[in-house]
């Protein structure tokens, strides 16, 4: 929990921090790629990152994510250009999807049943909480010290939370079923990892490009399909794949994983150009760009375990359902206040909507992913869970820029049009997840509950009787 903290924090800093890094060392450069190319780094090295630690098991790469995520943290702080904090940002989403994707399947080892969605709403909680305080610190730091503060605060952070890993985490042990286990002869899938890092690679730099469309983007595009329809063959053809795409045939999972995918691409990309408002339509600080998000995280931190505890009494879809449609209200009312000169009360309310229905949706999808996979298959489900959370943020992103680059133009006016228009987008793409969630995760399509088995107690009385 407290090394997805790191992760998460870092995510929400670095968008406060945006408008400094265009203004330092961005000039002329796409800023958006600071976000992009850590969620896209993260999301296409998460599978073979969780396919190594099903190998070499969960703790080395556990704290071998926290040491290159710290490292890279440095190089970022030291960054003398756009290019270099790029590299940096890749190595840290490196790092972060080791520490990502072995998350879930802890908690999914330890705990079962209600205990399980439990559990995993308090981790998604506790990541809410981190993002909650990371606006306002990351305004401080940057009013403070500038922009590259945000990235050496990860330092002693980092740090702690290795030596803590190394002293509590549990030696690796034999694990009791064989068949959940890597055989020796079936190597992990480097050539659809790298068809997949190289097609997410250009497919964001598309999107990230100038406005003027050339025979070299369409060169790229065509060898970014042809990447990624390779991966996808890939996958069916290897004995252990990075991605098991047999898994979609569930219709839960599936409908899970659109929406996580679906969240992610609207709540990062539409918070990135919320921030951009703040600052330069509003003429907000850091400080204050980073207190007006505040509403977002304290109503997803407090509703976090609200959905899990849903669970009890209401069918997953329909809780993921509400969820997302009460985000898409909040995305709405957001879209129609906003002005040149809005106030931030005007604004509270529907930031307070937008996190509420992110934090009653987000531990019922984890969870729903999580329950209706065979129990060998934990690690993997957590590894595509990260991975489309981190695809859909980058990509999300990307859309979401060139929607506001379209519709918005330089000066406060222009930079509130391209908002509203990004968080109208937004908005359809919550109502999208709805109608997804809705089909995909109907009670009829969920696994029943297994029967408990009776006590050999019970079962020795019977046998008396």
């Amino acid at each position: 929990m407290a090394s997805t903290g790191l992760v998460v924090i870092d995510i929400t800093i670095v968008a406060i921090g945006m408008p400094q890094i265009r203004t330092d060392i961005a000039a002329g450069g796409s800023v958006e790629s600071v976000v992009v190319t850590y969620m896209v780094a993260m999301g296409a090295l998460t599978q073979i990152v969780g396919s190594l630690s099903d190998r070499w098991g969960r703790r080395p790469l556990f704290l071998t994510g926290i040491a290159a995520f710290t490292i890279a943290s440095l190089a970022a702080t030291l960054a003398p250009t756009l290019l270099w904090l790029n590299i940096a940002r890749v190595i840290q989403g490196a790092g972060a999807a080791a520490i990502m994707v072995n998350a879930i399947p802890l908690l999914s080892d330890r705990y079962s049943g209600e205990e399980r969605n439990l559990a995993i709403g308090a981790w998604g909680t506790f990541a809410t909480a981190a993002g909650l305080i990371a606006p306002t610190l990351g305004g401080l730091l940057i009013d403070g010290f500038g922009w590259r503060a945000i990235f050496a605060i990860n330092l002693p952070l980092g740090l702690a939370a290795w030596v803590v890993a190394v002293r509590v985490l549990p030696r690796p042990q034999p694990h009791p079923k064989p068949n959940t286990r890597i055989v020796p002869s079936e190597r992990p899938d480097w050539v659809g990892s790298a068809n997949l890092a190289v097609g997410l690679g250009l497919v964001t730099t598309l999107l990230l490009g100038e406005d003027d469309w050339s025979g070299i983007d369409t060169g790229l595009l065509v060898v970014a399909a042809v990447t990624l329809a390779a991966f996808a063959v890939v996958q069916l053809r290897v004995p252990a794949p990075a991605l098991d795409l047999r898994m979609f045939t569930r219709p839960a999972f599936s409908g899970a994983m659109l929406a996580v995918f679906l969240s992610r691409a609207l709540t990062i990309g539409g918070a990135v150009y919320l921030v951009v408002y703040f600052a330069d339509g509003l003429e907000m600080s850091p400080t204050q760009a980073g207190l007006l998000m505040t509403p977002i995280f304290v109503a997803q931190m407090i509703t976090g375990m609200v959905g899990s505890k849903m669970l009890s009494y209401l069918a997953p879809g329909v809780v993921i359902a509400s969820g997302y449609a009460l985000k898409a209200v909040g995305l709405g009312m957001l879209a129609m206040t906003i002005t040149p000169t809005s106030s931030w009360w005007s604004l509270a309310l529907p930031l307070l909507l937008w996190g509420a229905g992110g934090g009653i949706a987000g531990a019922p999808v984890m969870a729903v992913a999580v329950n209706v996979s065979p129990p060998e298959r934990v690690g993997m489900v957590a590894g595509t869970l990260a991975t489309l959370a981190s695809v859909g943020a980058g990509i999300g992103t990307a859309i979401l820029g060139a929607v506001f680059t379209f519709t918005g133009g330089t000066d406060r006016l222009g930079v509130t049009d391209g908002t509203r228009a990004v968080l109208t987008t937004s908005a359809l793409l919550a109502m999208l997840a709805v109608l997804a969630t809705l089909v995909l995760i109907s009670p009829r399509r969920l696994p029943a509950p297994p029967r408990p088995r009776p006590r050999p107690v019970e079962q020795d009385a019977r046998s008396k009787a």
